[in-house]
């Protein structure tokens, strides 16, 4: 028996859309049991089930639901294993390849799992928890994983996230540790990946595509690559037969990485240079017209709803930079990974950075996230990665 919430009238029109969030205001009344982090059932005002979700106490979203449907549920051990199998299967069909080892399995509400993100490297699977309910079906994950013949699986938390949603479980190694140098295949090119020490799960898998489509125009450019960190897009530069390959990234670690990352594939003669700097401090002093393509793929700089206004003024600046100093007829491959940034807000802001520099500016291309980042149609706010290609005069 779940604890049950529900809902006022007339606020069940989202759920029956298949939305996956459900707000404090939506809700008439909660079953004082119910206990922050616990799988609750969702009824509407009349009494009709509407599928099962975990309770957030400490959140506007009061709970995000996993399953919506009339029909009752056991949400077993093999309920989840069942939900990771499906999301194994479709990578199987359009992701993984003997060239490619590194990819997300699991990617939240667009898996229909709110709560849960699992990356893959190799025989490695980096779990995520993002809120207090997923903490208590976690031991169901790990077998699910297991019986996908994953051997090596390692719980990442952020402290933030641990701390706003109560949960307990630090991060650490959940089963039998990968003690050799972790390396995984892209599209045939090589990284070695810290999944402990490094940023996200350890690698920027979500940037595979926009990667691949730099190769193709990288024979005979220099192309600076700003916020490199462990060299994802150098790589790629290298690979398409790049003439000249700048990487700047501030953390020193990173760009030792990065470097890793070049040898692993080019030996250590490769025609890349790495610098440690802030990376607007970099492009203020970089001549114009040094660079025939400039890559801007900062850090989200919008955490929350209230950084918006900030964050928009950095993604201005940095684009504004990014334009005024790419050589003439060059290109700017311009991100942002915010998930509060929206497309069109991007757009927007694009827009006035080309409009400050004073440069005729067209669109090539519109990124987003890769195939194993799917998308709820329903849930607009998962597509959280935009990009333009820019060709500047």
């Amino acid at each position: 028996m779940f604890p049950i919430l529900t809902l006022k009238p007339d606020r069940e029109k989202s759920v029956l859309n298949f939305h996956p969030w459900i707000f404090t205001g939506a809700v008439k009344h909660l079953a004082s049991e119910a206990v922050h982090g616990d799988l609750i059932a969702v009824q509407t005002h009349q009494k009709k089930l509407l599928g099962y979700g975990f309770y957030d106490a400490h959140s506007q979203i009061v709970c995000r639901m996993v399953e919506i449907s009339p029909q009752p549920i056991a949400p077993q051990a093999s309920y989840w294993a069942e939900k990771l199998k499906q999301a194994y299967q479709i990578r199987q069909n359009f992701v993984t390849s003997p060239a490619t080892t590194a990819y997300r399995l699991l990617h939240a509400e667009g898996d229909f799992l709110s709560g849960v993100i699992i990356d893959i490297y190799g025989k490695v699977a980096v779990m995520q928890l993002l809120i207090k309910g997923t903490q208590k079906i976690a031991p169901d994950l790990i077998a699910g994983l297991q019986a996908l013949g994953f051997e090596h699986i390692y719980l990442k938390n952020k402290e933030i996230t641990q701390r706003l949603e109560g949960i307990e479980q630090s991060s650490g190694w959940l089963t039998a540790p990968f003690e050799a140098p972790l390396q995984v295949l892209e599209n045939g090119l090589k990284f070695e990946i810290e999944v402990e020490k490094g940023q996200k799960t350890g690698f920027f898998i979500d940037q595979r595509d926009n990667r691949q489509l730099l190769k193709q125009y990288a024979e005979g450019k220099k192309i600076l690559n700003t916020f490199s960190y462990t060299g994802g897009f150098s790589v790629y530069a290298l690979a398409g037969q790049a003439r000249e390959v700048v990487s700047v990234d501030i953390s020193k670690d990173a760009i030792a990485m990065c470097e890793k990352n070049i040898a692993l594939n080019f030996g250590e003669n490769a025609p890349h240079q790495a610098i440690a700097e802030d990376c607007f401090d970099f492009l203020k002093n970089t001549q114009p017209d040094e660079f025939d393509i400039i890559i801007l793929d900062p850090p989200a700089f919008a955490k929350n709803k209230r950084a918006v206004a900030n964050a928009s003024r950095g993604y201005m600046s940095l684009n504004e930079l990014g334009i005024r100093r790419v050589k003439k007829g060059g290109l700017v491959f311009t991100f942002s990974c915010s998930g509060n940034i929206d497309r069109d807000l991007f757009r927007k802001i694009v827009f006035t950075a080309s409009a400050e520099s004073g440069r005729k500016v067209r669109i090539l291309h519109q990124l987003t996230q890769p195939a194993d980042h799917p998308i709820n149609i329903y849930h607009p706010e998962g597509e959280y990665l935009k990009g333009l290609v820019l060709q500047v005069e």
